[in-house]
């Protein structure tokens, strides 16, 4: 470990251990008038709970690399998944324990100010604002358990109906399902999880299956399992495919450029075992009934991350007054090249809608609004549109907080 890295790692635990402590005198304000014995074996778990974290954190810090080569996911998706369970209600503890204490001194200041005004009544108004915070904790706990333990299990089948401009008559009624961010290397042994989202899939009789990139995270044996499974997918007119950031292996250290090159090759040839025909920025024609229009793929390409597509490329022979379908991987894609070139609807995924949600009449929030314009679901400027499916899998955090996996079921009608 660097030692740039090293005062990082410091310094974060040293804040975390802020908040411990801080999230501790919120805690015992708020019970204060709890049982001593209560209280003690409380302090006596909770601190368990909290070093028993920094510990995993400075372990899996030190072991880094040789966890990453090993490909041993339980243990960091483990430490992450236990990280924000623990870590969200102490920040909602602190936040209110933060007012109480602002409250607490201005009624201080206010008894220097005034002396002999009473203030002892207000005392335990002041205290209950911890108890709030406590009791509110509760909400961010029990939802990070049920994104850890169930949240990733349960797929929303998203049926949208889009108005599809240039689309020929032939087309009209045009079932597509898309998936996206499979990630298939964080699913470990939970392969009836894969299973049942293949079920689904093939239960809404698509016409055509659209994977929009990141098939795994890094490893191309992470398909292996799921192979055959993958393959029984089916679609009238057919099953195609692009690459997604992670499936470069860009984010592993390899013993060479040939053994990257070799990951990289064995990927590529499970799209075609699984009988996806994977578009490496180009396009092919959808036909029926002496109809065609336009599908086309193009390899990564976003502003923060890796830019190897070349759309250029992928639409060259193209006819614009054709309906075009795009694939791209990453949703900023949309913005910075892909409208300027009048293609009718791009696919994307890339985002996971962060794998966290709230859904307040109607309108679901995320923190991915905060890192993209457009992060889920989807958009229109100037009658191009761009639908973003907030993914299949997940990676980081192993699990969903009100953004379950998603499924995408496209029906596309003439406008």
């Amino acid at each position: 470990m660097s030692s740039t890295a090293l005062f990082r790692l410091i310094l974060f635990l040293l804040v975390l251990l802020l908040i411990d402590f801080y999230a501790w005198r919120g805690i015992s304000t708020a019970l204060s008038g709890a049982a001593i014995g209560f209280r003690r074996v409380l302090r006596i778990l909770y601190w368990t709970a909290s070093i028993a974290v920094l510990v995993m954190i400075v372990f899996g810090a030190s072991r880094m690399n040789e966890l990453h080569a090993s490909q041993n996911r339980a243990f960091m998706y483990t430490v992450i998944g236990i990280f924000f369970l623990l870590l969200l209600p102490k920040v909602i503890i602190v936040l209110f324990h933060g007012l109480e204490d602002l409250v607490e001194l201005l009624r201080r200041g206010w008894d220097k100010l005034a002396p002999g005004t009473p203030s002892g009544a207000d005392h335990g108004r002041i205290r209950f604002i911890s108890q709030i915070g406590l009791a509110l904790a509760a909400i961010p706990f029990t939802g990070v358990l049920y994104g850890l333990t169930r949240g990733w299990r349960h797929f929303n089948v998203a049926r949208v109906a889009l108005k599809a401009r240039n689309l020929p008559k032939a087309f009209d009624g045009l079932r597509i399902v898309q998936i996206s961010d499979m990630h298939l290397g964080s699913f470990g042994n939970s392969t009836e999880m894969v299973r049942h989202g293949i079920n689904l899939i093939n239960a809404q009789k698509p016409d055509l299956i659209l994977f929009t990139g990141d098939l795994v995270n890094n490893f191309a044996d992470e398909v292996d399992p799921w192979l055959d499974a993958i393959a029984g997918l089916q679609a009238t007119l057919g099953k195609f495919s692009i690459l997604g950031n992670h499936d470069y292996g860009d984010y592993s250290r390899w013993e060479s450029a040939e053994a990257k090159r070799d990951n990289f090759d064995r990927l590529i040839a499970h799209h075609n075992t699984m009988g996806f025909r994977l578009l490496m920025d180009e396009h092919v024609p959808i036909a029926k009934d002496g109809e065609q229009f336009s599908l086309i793929g193009v390899q990564n390409w976003g502003t923060r991350f890796q830019q190897y597509g070349n759309l250029a490329k992928a639409i060259a022979g193209t006819d614009p007054s054709q309906f075009r379908l795009l694939m791209s991987h990453d949703p900023t894609h949309w913005d910075a090249e892909v409208r300027a070139t009048g293609i009718d609807l791009m696919l994307a995924g890339h985002t996971h809608g962060a794998q966290f949600g709230i859904t307040v009449n109607g309108h679901t929030y995320s923190p991915a609004q905060w890192i993209y314009e457009q992060w889920a679901g989807l958009y229109e400027k100037e009658g191009l549109q761009l639908y973003v499916n907030r993914g299949f899998g997940f990676i980081g955090f192993p699990g969903r907080v009100g953004m379950p996996p998603e499924i995408t079921v496209l029906t596309l009608e003439c406008a």
